[in-house]
């Protein structure tokens, strides 16, 4: 590796470079005058929390995942539990054999914080051990093993029978693929998406990042579909095709009070989908959810922008049409509180979590 490239593979220069690794702060300064433009047309900072009005706070920030599960047909989503705290490590091993969980799980805090404290679980051990690790009430779910996920975002006005997909990103998790030479930890210093990954990866693979596999063999770092954690983010909106729309339509129409936000999904094909066959919802988000196709490396910030600019006119519409139906807007005080609550959930989450 020449001196050039050596610069271009530091992790400053990689974000400078990409700004798909941009805070969320320089992504969204540019275009907040335009937020502040819908704010002034609804005469309300927090109008966002009446575009979902089954879900705590429009499902902007700190609200439970539970609830929104609990508004989810369970067939649509994997069987889950929810424990609180004190947890026994023990009594929740129970809790998972009596509802016949099945092993690999998911566990995941309640409170979501860009996929911080999600952990794959393949026996009781590492559930006991989560268990006496977690600070925070969390969710115990079965992994959706279907091999393809995606995010669908999803937009209806109240009123209107039918909704429509607004933007679909798929997903591909951080795989290595072995040359029989490297070992792991070479080849993820090779590529700019895994060196800026390799800190998270040695705290959780540790000295297997020294394993050197077989040429052509795959293994799977990350079982998560999560930017922040490593995945590549490949805009598909392309596939919204008629029929798929009308699937998430029939599927989304069933969560009560479901107006705005994406859908992460597992499913076994794309056809199959559009069958409304063989699928598993992961998560459902509300207004806080972003048009996450825009990530593809592909797409400039100018196309961002354009992007978040366009789901934001999506979002005003649909809490206008909930407000003058009598949904009220969050309070400038609780909006504040809701804000620094929020401030202090990720500071802590951030200490905590991988």
């Amino acid at each position: 590796m020449n001196l050039l490239q050596k610069v271009l593979h530091h992790p400053f220069f990689i974000r400078l470079f990409n700004w798909e690794y941009w805070s969320f702060g320089t992504v969204y300064t540019p275009v907040i005058p335009i937020w502040l433009w819908y704010c002034l047309r609804a005469r309300s900072f927090f109008f966002f929390s009446a575009s979902n009005p089954s879900i705590e706070n429009g499902g902007f920030l700190m609200e439970s995942k539970k609830k929104i599960y609990d508004l989810i047909p369970e067939a649509y989503y994997p069987k889950t539990i929810y424990v609180e705290l004190p947890a026994d490590p023990q009594n929740v091993v129970n809790q998972v054999k009596n509802k016949g969980l099945q092993y690999p799980l998911i566990a995941k805090p309640d409170i979501g914080a860009r996929g911080m404290g999600v952990r794959k679980l393949n026996q009781p051990e590492d559930l006991q051990r989560y268990c006496l690790e977690s600070p925070l009430a969390f969710l115990v779910q079965e992994y959706a093993d279907l091999p393809l996920e995606a995010g669908i975002f999803y937009c209806r006005l109240p009123g209107e029978k039918k909704g429509r997909i607004t933007g679909i990103v798929t997903k591909e998790f951080l795989t290595v693929y072995g040359d029989g030479r490297h070992t792991i930890r070479e080849l993820c210093q090779q590529d700019k998406r895994f060196i800026l990954q390799l800190t998270a990866l040695e705290k959780m693979h540790g000295d297997k990042l020294n394993e050197v596999l077989p040429s052509g063999i795959a293994k799977e770092l990350v079982p998560y579909g999560n930017h922040a954690r490593g995945a590549k983010f490949i805009d598909d909106s392309h596939r919204a095709s008629p029929a798929l729309e009308m699937q998430i339509d029939k599927i989304l129409q069933q969560v009560t009070g479901f107006y705005y936000g994406r859908m992460d999904i597992r499913f076994r094909s794309w056809e199959e989908l559009e069958q409304g066959l063989h699928f598993s919802i992961i998560e459902l988000n509300g207004a806080g959810s972003e048009p996450t196709h825009m990530y593809d490396p592909r797409h400039s910030i100018f196309f961002a922008w354009k992007e978040i600019i366009r789901h934001w006119d999506w979002c005003y519409r649909i809490s206008k049409i909930n407000h003058r139906k009598g949904i009220p807007y969050m309070s400038f005080r609780d909006g504040r509180k809701m804000f620094r609550e929020n401030a202090q959930f990720e500071k802590t989450i951030a200490q905590l979590y991988i």
